[in-house]
């Protein structure tokens, strides 16, 4: 019992408002529990149905609970207004196959004493985390990997094979983790355990929506597309405490708030970071979406050096090291100061809705086939002239792809989100045959020729989407107690617009699918405006006022005999010296690291 509770402690931050340990036969569960749906003691966890047979841990959110308990009312006796007490009925009735009529983000773990099973499931997208492992005998799991660490039976290793994967897209693949030992369970997938063992089942894949035409003409599918994100989003409204969005005045931020603006008879209320200078602010933009929509807009004003002051405790609070993050942090903390417990998204509209600039490049690289036609020796010297003349990191990029003995997709995917390329650290013992794992899943994902734009969003929502960007907005977010909702990644959404062909799709105007679909809902100045985000001056940051803190970064990392033949201390010079093949986002993700290994007294 002592170890479940050190676990809960650990992440006592995810859930502040209870928590509850339950121990029969030989499952012990244990829950922190961040009350947004019926607040009462009543939907505490471990939560018990009121035959004493089921029991159930869960972390997020079932948005259709309304609809499915009107159809069980009839054969059950609800006690609460929870959605955890729906998904216990829905296994009564259904067996765990109850997971498809479901609508939301969850992982959660359900025991059946009646039969002595228990089942661990991951939403469809995995938009909730579960992390495991399993040690001598005993399996672990949490919705974080300081709860597995904290129960002193997962040993602290760095995971050396993971660091190829780490060095190249600045973070680990699932499911994978830089925790020896320690797994990630995909989206899509549960644990099953019975008669003392288990086994991991995929119940949903997105890759087989990618497969099938929708067969509807442009106007059939702007009409679907928008019934589908109102209805989305109407649904990501249901609290029982006060909400709100992010609203950053993009496209996907503007949509999610009109639309929920069309389905409140009160104003919405939105929250935008907005900053001193000039050259980092978007609140022209999001102020114009907020007075069109008549939102209670509340503005949290930072300067860049606010910003700059939070960074340490943002590393400081990474479950999984990770080169992005400390972004969300901010927006997180700064809304849930503002009382706020649950707020809307936008993540998820450029993965699905073709926002990226890799789009159009994977796209025009599928109607070149000369490229790879092209002999290699007059492929290489173009490589080695760009090179010399135009030093740099796109340049390097794509020297390697014009280079390679196959210049195909697979590879320019795999090089757009490379961090660092092959070469710089392929004398390390571990990167020998180090598989490259975004290549190896963009060659395995389904082919159309109509549908090239889809096998792109597969390939972003299975890799930076749901390793880097939900990861990282799930751990920064729920470090402050808030829940992130993300109406674009409600899987009928994703489902349908993956069977959308290019011809519909193809983003000749930002996310023009989207935009259109929404029947003229935000105004040309936001579909036409240059996108920014958080581009802050990284570079002078860590060359001036974060240049000791990065430094220590890199000296933990120097510790490590594994890091011997990377040549961290030239890189660091190079990158202070201005070499334009050592930026920022380069360094940086191996600042993080050397910090959190660190922080976690992880070793070799």
């Amino acid at each position: 019992m002592s170890i479940i509770q050190k676990m809960t402690d650990a992440i006592a931050h995810r859930g502040p408002d209870a928590q509850g340990i339950y121990h029969k036969n030989k499952v012990t569960l244990g829950h922190r529990r961040l009350s947004i749906i019926d607040t009462s003691d009543a939907g505490n966890q471990p939560f018990i149905d009121q035959m004493a047979r089921i029991t159930i841990i869960f972390n997020g959110e079932i948005y259709n609970y309304k609809e499915l308990k009107l159809q069980l009312e009839p054969e059950f006796d609800f006690r609460t207004a929870t959605d955890t007490e729906v998904i216990i009925a829905a296994y009564i009735k259904w067996g765990i196959d109850c997971i498809h009529q479901f609508i939301g983000m969850f992982a959660f773990a359900l025991y059946d004493e009646n039969i002595d099973e228990l089942f661990i499931v991951r939403d469809r997208l995995g938009i909730k985390p579960v992390y495991y492992s399993e040690q001598n005998g005993t399996f672990f799991f949490a919705s974080e990997i300081r709860a597995l660490l904290a129960s002193e039976h997962v040993p602290r290793k760095l995971n050396i094979h993971a660091l190829a994967d780490y060095l190249r897209y600045q973070t680990v693949h699932a499911p994978r983790t830089i925790i020896d030992g320690v797994h990630m369970l995909m989206p899509g997938h549960l644990i099953h355990f019975k008669d003392g063992d288990y086994k991991i089942i995929q119940y949903w894949n997105m890759n087989d929506f990618a497969c099938t035409s929708s067969q509807e003409d442009r106007e059939e599918v702007k009409k679907k597309v928008q019934d589908l994100v109102q209805s989305s989003v109407e649904l990501r409204m249901r609290a029982d405490v006060p909400f709100g969005a992010f609203l950053s005045g993009g496209i996907d931020s503007s949509i999610i708030v009109g639309s929920m603006a069309r389905a409140s008879s009160f104003p919405v209320h939105t929250f935008s970071i907005t900053f001193k200078e000039q050259e980092f602010d978007e609140s022209p933009y999001s102020k114009l979406i907020a007075k069109r929509f008549k939102t209670e807009h509340t503005e949290i004003q930072l300067s860049a050096n606010d910003f700059l002051k939070t960074i340490p405790q943002a590393i400081a609070s990474l479950d999984h090291p990770s080169g992005d993050g400390p972004n969300t942090y901010v927006v997180s903390e700064a809304t849930r100061k503002e009382g706020v417990k649950m707020a809307l998204s936008g993540l998820g509209g450029d993965e699905v809705f073709c926002g990226y600039d890799v789009f159009k490049r994977i796209y025009s690289l599928e109607q070149k086939k000369w490229i790879a036609a092209t002999p290699k020796v007059l492929r290489t010297l173009a490589a080695s002239t760009l090179q010399k003349f135009k030093p740099g990191i796109a340049s390097e990029k794509i020297a390697a792809l014009l280079k390679d003995e196959n210049p195909k997709s697979a590879l320019a995917y795999a090089l757009s989100r490379q961090v660092w390329m092959d070469l710089s650290f392929e004398k390390m013992a571990f990167a020998k045959d180090a598989p490259n794992v975004v290549k190896d899943l963009f060659e395995h994902l389904p082919d159309s020729s109509t549908r090239i734009l889809s096998k792109v969003s597969l390939a972003e929502m299975q890799t930076y989407m749901q390793n880097v960007l939900l990861r990282d907005t799930d751990q920064m977010s729920m470090k402050h107690a808030l829940e992130v909702r993300v109406p674009f990644l409600d899987h009928r959404l994703v489902e349908y617009v993956l069977g959308v062909d290019d011809a519909i799709k193809y983003p000749n105007t930002p996310k023009q699918l989207l935009v259109e679909s929404m029947e003229g809902l935000i105004p040309n100045e936001i579909v036409d405006r240059p996108k920014m985000g958080f581009t802050f001056p990284w570079k002078y940051w860590m060359q001036n006022e974060l240049k000791d803190f990065c430094k220590k970064g890199l000296d933990q990392l120097e510790k490590l005999e594994v890091f011997k033949d990377f040549g961290l201390n030239e890189k660091w010079s190079s990158f202070l010296a201005g070499d334009p093949t050592i930026t920022w986002s380069r360094m940086w993700p191996l600042v993080v690291l050397g910090h959190w290994i660190q922080q976690n007294e992880i070793h070799e």
